[in-house]
């Protein structure tokens, strides 16, 4: 972990985004002090990459291949109310809202390893992990007059999970997340990891772009968020969770979630403390995996705190805002991740519930962050 970039840099987003109640731009003025205790949960202040939005997915011109339907389950649409109706939900998931969406192919599972292998190799592509990033990107989103850091700080990296020993403050996530030089997705916890063995595991340590790249390539794309949403309920009214109202700990493990005290104590009642195979816990209702838990999922829509207050009426297959703005962190650019990973907890961040929703700049690249795709 580079102090510098840490403490430094990551500290300066903080402490600029949470005194500022709003900036010109697509969201409504809030409470700063009260939308930073409701959004840090999982996914806001976390040390920083530094990019842009890249376009080098957008831009890619590798050969792709036809999509079929293997491996994929056909999801019918219609109409459903989308977003938080009950008291667990977070500002930014209501007010519910109407929707109607045609029908769909979804991924079974998240992509995974074996499957983003093919991918590189047939492609050449490399992961924005893989790439030392540039000054030129990272003054983009810092506070004009910011010094240029050392040499040193500008290595290939990406963020992983390191528990902890002692309980610490939640609301200060890089108390659990580092930068770690090496990490991406063949080494998703830095070197001396690897993903042998774990072919048919979600891959992680993937950017947006990353995840834009893959879908291009297989003839896919990523799902918008009122697709995720809708089929993560897999056919359930009101239901919290895809399998119903059941609360995560009850009864029989149902997803790969952290049990015990975030982030220092996981008890693995699940059995798992980093990722699980897909197809490890039960499908929903239309056969999906892992729509809750396991790792986040990458969604096309821009990340909009205000973007459901601005709706009325019934949203047709709706695409999200036409750009990002999350009022903690106004220069950053973020698109929406769904469904919750391996580090969610009740007492943190509870982000398999199926309204949930939490945001990543889009080239960061996570431990627990992964995708799948539609078409």
């Amino acid at each position: 972990m580079n102090r510098y970039l840490t403490s430094t840099i990551v500290i300066l987003f903080f402490a600029t985004a949470c005194n500022r109640s709003n900036e010109s731009g697509t969201g409504a003025a809030t409470d700063s002090a009260a939308l930073c205790q409701d959004s840090m949960n999982c996914s806001s202040n976390l040390p920083k990459r530094f990019g842009g939005l890249s376009q080098k997915a957008l831009g890619s011109d590798a050969q792709g291949k036809t999509a079929d339907s293997s491996g994929m389950v056909w999801i019918p649409g219609g109409e459903f109310v989308m977003g938080a109706t009950d008291n667990g939900g977070r500002a930014d998931e209501k007010p519910a809202h109407s929707v109607k969406l045609d029908g769909y192919w979804m991924d079974a599972t998240e992509v995974t390893n074996a499957q983003f292998r093919e991918f590189v190799k047939a492609t050449g592509y490399v992961t924005t992990a893989e790439v030392v990033p540039k000054w030129e990107d990272i003054k983009k989103q810092l506070p004009a007059g910011t010094p240029r850091p050392h040499d040193s700080v500008f290595v290939a990296a990406s963020l992983v999970f390191s528990s902890p020993k002692i309980q610490v403050n939640t609301n200060d996530v890089s108390q659990w997340w580092v930068w770690k030089k090496g990490a991406n997705w063949k080494q998703p916890g830095g070197p001396g990891t690897n993903i042998k063995g774990k072919d048919n595991h979600p891959v992680v340590q993937v950017s947006w772009d990353d995840a834009v790249a893959y879908a291009k390539w297989a003839g896919k794309r990523l799902p918008t968020e009122a697709e995720w949403e809708f089929a993560a309920r897999g056919g359930l009214k009101d239901a919290l969770y895809p399998w119903g109202n059941e609360d995560i700990e009850q009864g029989k493990p149902k997803a790969n979630t952290w049990q015990g005290n975030f982030p220092n104590k996981n008890t693995v009642w699940d059995k798992y403390y980093l990722s699980a195979a897909v197809k490890t816990f039960k499908p929903n209702g239309y056969g999906l995996y892992d729509m809750a838990g396991n790792v986040w999922e990458w969604c096309s829509d821009w990340y909009g705190d205000q973007y459901y207050a601005q709706q009325s009426g019934t949203l047709v297959n709706p695409k999200g805002p036409a750009k990002s703005y999350d009022p903690m962190e106004p220069t950053i650019p973020k698109k929406v991740v769904r469904g919750g990973s391996f580090l969610c907890n009740s007492s943190y961040c509870a982000g398999y519930r199926v309204t949930s929703r939490m945001k990543s700049s889009v080239d960061t690249g996570l431990e627990h962050t992964g995708f799948r795709c539609v078409k």
